[in-house]
């Protein structure tokens, strides 16, 4: 199970992350900053420290709830989290980032435009889905929101291809509809 919530995790916020508005985010803030590992660190350390929260949510919810409550929210989260993976982002700005600095402007832009994000859901409900392995899934949706932002940090603009996005939105999206299916039909 360890290694399953592991894999889950990183590939769906992997795929969930692509053409995100957090993904974005690292986009301008490498254009503006230009400085690759400073950005870098600042996404790693916001996102241990959001889906931290929200692996300890969705594990917190799985144990209030009754399992076949559960198993229907679970599902029907995971469906409507595919269907709004269809839904583009829009860029986030950075005017106020200016004066922090690479790091300290990654860090915190980066962990609010997380709140309430689709891979911050998608992070509570996968916890919710594995509350037992709570640090798979965190160090798997941490790895995969690294995944995704590393190449948009280091090649900026040359990875920037809207035909990309919306295909890896749509691999996305039934990824998540496909883990609903699943989980409402092991049920």
């Amino acid at each position: 199970m360890l290694a399953e919530a592991f894999v889950i995790s990183t590939v769906l916020i992997a795929i969930g992350e692509i053409g995100d508005k957090t993904q974005l985010l690292s986009f301008a803030l490498a254009q503006r900053y230009r400085a690759p590992w400073l950005i870098l660190s600042g996404v790693l350390l916001a996102t241990l420290l959001n889906h931290g929260l929200s692996v300890w949510l969705g594990a917190a919810v799985a144990q209030l709830l009754p399992h076949n409550l559960l198993v229907w929210l679970l599902g029907g989260s995971f469906i409507l989290l595919g269907v709004w993976m269809l839904i583009p982002d829009k860029e986030e700005s950075v005017e106020n980032g200016r004066r922090w600095g690479a790091f300290t402007a990654a860090f915190v832009l980066f962990f609010l435009a997380e709140i309430g994000d689709k891979t911050q859901v998608a992070t509570v409900a996968l916890a919710a889905r594995f509350p037992e392995d709570y640090w798979a899934v965190l160090s798997g949706s941490t790895l995969g929101m690294v995944a995704a932002n590393v190449p948009v940090i280091w090649l900026g603009a040359r990875l920037t291809n809207p035909v990309f996005e919306t295909w890896a939105h749509r691999i996305s999206a039934a990824l998540f509809i496909l883990l609903g299916l699943i989980t409402l039909i092991a049920a």
